[in-house]
């Protein structure tokens, strides 16, 4: 892992540079500021649209636990190709341009290079994941009633984990394929498969879906049993190291 302390700053300035990072946070921004406000109002939206094609039909009256199930279905959804994106280049781009080659040629290590990506990446996505939350705990107590505090945060580890296994998918496919374009199609097309088969309730706890009933749960502050958590958590931990481990595996073998 040497160089990586370098590494990492090298990854977060370009991060910030490439506007990567401004993005990130500015679109993660937008989904914990606009979650609340879509669940408080949606029903009077509907009703000012619809006119009387809604007839008599009482719309259900909108509560936390709508504002929860909204933030995360958009952190599952906006924040996935969020994930997606930062990781389908994270390697491929630096070996195709051969920049891979030329820090390879200094004192960093491979492991340095690669951890360096991952640390970054993780970071981009933590500071998004926080904004988040943080904006939508803020609505959601203005709009409704101050929620659980630690029950959002349970909500905000559950759904950085969940993007971190997007994004280790994808940092996988690019380091295997050096291709950004494939990285993006393998990582779209993990996001889609593992989405359909997380419908299927045997299978959903051991997806990066089976994290939502959980964090959903402890952010409306109810309790949760400890398998419902523990299960999702370790089978997304353990995706998350094997593809990493993979991708290591495959990068020392490289010819840059």
């Amino acid at each position: 892992m040497g160089g990586l302390g370098v590494l990492v700053r090298k990854e977060m300035l370009e991060a910030w540079r490439t506007y990567r990072l401004p993005v990130v946070a500015g679109l993660f921004l937008f989904v914990g500021l606009s979650s609340p406000l879509l669940a408080r109002y949606l029903p009077e939206i509907l009703k000012a649209a619809g006119g009387d094609q809604f007839g008599e039909l009482q719309l259900p009256v909108p509560t936390a636990a709508d504002a929860v199930a909204q933030l995360w279905k958009n952190l599952a959804q906006f924040g996935a190709f969020a994930a997606i994106i930062l990781a389908m280049g994270s390697v491929a781009g630096e070996t195709d341009r051969g920049t891979a080659a030329f820090v390879l040629s200094k004192t960093a290590s491979r492991g340095g290079f690669l951890g360096a990506k991952v640390l970054a990446i993780a970071a981009v996505l933590g500071i998004g994941t926080i904004l988040a939350v943080a904006v939508g705990w803020i609505y959601t107590a203005i709009l409704f009633a101050p929620p659980s505090v630690v029950g959002w945060v349970g909500l905000g580890a559950l759904a950085w984990l969940g993007l971190g296994a997007w994004a280790a998918i994808t940092f996988l496919a690019s380091t295997v394929t050096r291709s950004t374009a494939a990285a993006a199609g393998i990582g779209i097309m993990a996001l889609l498969i593992l989405s359909i088969v997380s419908a299927v309730p045997s299978v959903a706890p051991v997806t990066p879906g089976g994290l939502a009933a959980p964090a959903i749960v402890l952010a409306t502050g109810a309790s949760v049993a400890l398998d419902d958590i523990l299960i999702p958590v370790v089978s997304n931990a353990v995706l998350i190291g094997i593809a990493l481990g993979a991708a290591a595996w495959s990068f020392r073998r490289q010819e840059l």
